[in-house]
């Protein structure tokens, strides 16, 4: 079937006001033009998270193909204001990406030592520490372990990837070692101000448009700070936890 038909079949299903002519789309003997939809100010809105979740996780499917990162949605639902739902989901990325950036000083830091990129010792005291940190705030402490265990996750993603990038081109591995000690003490440093945005937002992060505006929030991140395919990925790793419903 055509597209033009088969937007207009959809339309006429959902109800949505219908003006024009369709292209695309044959006259039926004895009808009316076929009409197209009006953009009504939810339909944008569905439209803008959408697009989001595609400029997201379409770009995490082509992370060897697709390095550079595409420009942020020009709008995003819901942030009008510093209270807003979108304002309280935003940090959630933002702490996010800043937290995978020093993956690459962790993996440039184990290369080559023979110390696994899994460190489970290591693991449990993050864990544990950012419990006691949300309980210290009010915060739910297993919700904010099951979003830590997904940040975790997320950075070893970076992890195994450059090792296998290092591995595969030897002359794009570092030749410096950072002091692992003092990039856990940034990493620390990141973690407390990731509680603290998850503390700050137990509303957005429970209401039903969580998904689609934390996924603005991830596209927006991912342009600004010019993600490459890899920490894309590691990016969309990270934040299956945040939103409670999900």
């Amino acid at each position: 079937m055509p597209l033009g038909a088969t937007i207009a079949r959809s339309c006429r299903r959902c109800g949505h006001t219908l003006t024009g002519t369709s292209p695309g789309v044959p006259e039926a003997r004895g009808s009316r033009e076929r009409p197209i939809v009006q953009l009504t100010p939810s339909i944008r809105s569905a439209l803008a998270a959408g697009a989001a979740v595609t400029v997201l996780f379409a770009g995490a499917g082509a992370a060897a193909a697709a390095p550079a990162a595409p420009k942020a949605p020009a709008t995003a639902p819901a942030v009008a204001t510093a209270h807003s739902p979108f304002a309280q989901l935003r940090p959630l990325a933002t702490f996010s990406a800043a937290r995978l950036a020093t993956a690459d000083l962790v993996a440039a830091a184990k290369w080559g030592t023979g110390s696994p990129i899994d460190d489970p010792a290591r693991e449990q005291e993050v864990l544990k520490s950012v419990a006691e940190q949300a309980r210290q705030l009010g915060a739910d402490p297993a919700a904010t372990t099951r979003i830590f265990r997904d940040q975790i996750e997320a950075n070893k993603v970076v992890q195994r990837g450059l090792y296998r990038q290092w591995d595969a081109n030897p002359a794009q591995a570092p030749t410096e070692r950072p002091d692992l000690q003092e990039v856990r003490k940034e990493i620390n440093r990141v973690n407390g101000e990731l509680v603290r945005a998850i503390a700050a937002s137990p509303h957005a992060r429970s209401a039903p448009s969580c998904t689609p505006l934390l996924t603005v929030a991830a596209a927006q991140v991912r342009a600004e700070r010019q993600l490459d395919g890899l920490h894309t990925v590691a990016l969309a790793r990270s934040l299956p936890s945040v939103c409670a419903g999900a």
